[in-house]
């Protein structure tokens, strides 16, 4: 196993997170920026292939780790086609609907095309995704919203989730298949899932749809609200968007998305601050109540997680108002380069299966 390389790529709009495990172990980290000058003069995603992949390139060969070593190339991965939770090695359909027009365009769409073209450079080195964001699972009645033309949607965060799912089984000793949980991810989003023998079968849409409020997404909106402001010609289409995704509650409310610094003014009993937090918490709880249900009373334990999680305050907050459901576990923080690295190996090692997209 320790003999197994594997290079882990995690890619955000302005940085490009790699990593290289020896097995389970991190050998090489390393968290590349880029600046707005350098992005600037490409006109899409798509367009920065040739760019980061060759920042990459460069980054290992200059800590004298060269392509042709590596066993398993994974990354994080892109708004691609709904599809059950696991690993799935990248192959031309996923590559043709990242390129396509009708796909959204997000960072993460660039890296089937960087892995893939990456893994050519090594006679056996495999590409893959693992747990993508999104995994689709959820119950048929899950899924009925309030218009025949609109489904709820499954976008979560799932790799951090399941990871989670996985170390807590193994710390209680148990299957995980056998678990019912309710795990709570908390950062610039927040996403909310039901847990049923392994499968997601409930999860609030943690992108444009539902959510209790957090660092940078809205809270569920009052519609007619929302109609008014996008008739009102105060607001392009682009600015209704980023309304409810990527200035919300901290921002409109603290004027910031730090977390951690709005926390620190409510303990110094800064009473908007203090207030907004506790709201905070009160939307999480009342969510974490409505899975209860999802789960028919049926919950073995409620795990809170993400960089949110840190916080002791809020997480006291959120456990009073939910510990009468299931024991509560707090998982601070996340790590999907590890998250990543697991699912590679164990794709490699034959211990999970890999899929076909």
């Amino acid at each position: 196993m320790d003999d197994l390389t594997i290079l882990v790529i995690n890619p955000w709009s302005t940085s490009t997170k790699i990593s290289v495990f020896n097995g389970k172990e991190e050998v090489f980290k390393e968290n590349i920026q880029h600046s707005s000058e350098e992005l600037k003069e490409f006109k899409s995603v798509t367009e920065q292939f040739p760019f980061r992949r060759d920042i990459i390139i460069k980054k290992l060969s200059d800590s004298w780790y060269e392509i042709a070593e590596f066993d398993a190339i994974v990354w994080r991965w892109g708004l691609l086609k709904p599809i059950p939770s696991g690993v799935y090695e990248v192959n031309r359909s996923m590559i043709d609907d990242l390129l396509s027009p009708k796909t959204k365009q997000h960072a993460s769409n660039l890296w089937a095309l960087i892995a893939n073209d990456l893994a050519k450079k090594s006679e056996h080195a495999k590409a893959f995704i693992a747990d993508p964001v999104v995994v689709d699972e959820l119950s048929d009645i899950a899924r009925v919203s309030w218009h025949p033309k609109f489904k709820r949607v499954s976008i979560f965060h799932a790799l951090n989730q399941k990871a989670i799912w996985r170390q807590f089984a193994e710390e209680q000793w148990k299957k995980y298949e056998d678990l019912n949980l309710i795990i709570v991810h908390m950062w610039w989003g927040v996403s909310i899932w039901a847990h049923k023998k392994w499968k997601v079968v409930d999860v609030n849409q943690a992108l444009w749809w539902e959510w209790p409020f957090s660092p940078e997404r809205s809270w569920t909106l009052p519609v007619d609200d929302v109609i008014r402001m996008c008739y009102s010609w105060e607001y392009t289409e682009q600015e209704m968007m980023k309304l409810v995704n990527g200035h919300w509650w901290m921002v409109w409310f603290l004027w910031t998305n730090n977390a951690y610094e709005a926390e620190l003014k409510a303990l110094a009993w800064d009473e908007k601050h203090k207030f907004i937090i506790e709201a905070f918490c009160y939307q999480v709880a009342k969510y974490i109540w409505s899975m209860m249900t999802v789960l028919e009373w049926d919950v073995d334990a409620i795990l809170l997680t993400g960089w949110i999680a840190k916080s002791k305050r809020i997480c006291e907050q959120i456990t009073k108002r939910v510990e009468k459901i299931a024991p509560v576990y707090y998982y601070p923080g996340e790590d999907e380069m590890r998250a990543l690295a697991n699912n590679g190996l164990n794709a490699l090692l034959w211990n999970f299966p890999i899929n076909e997209y």
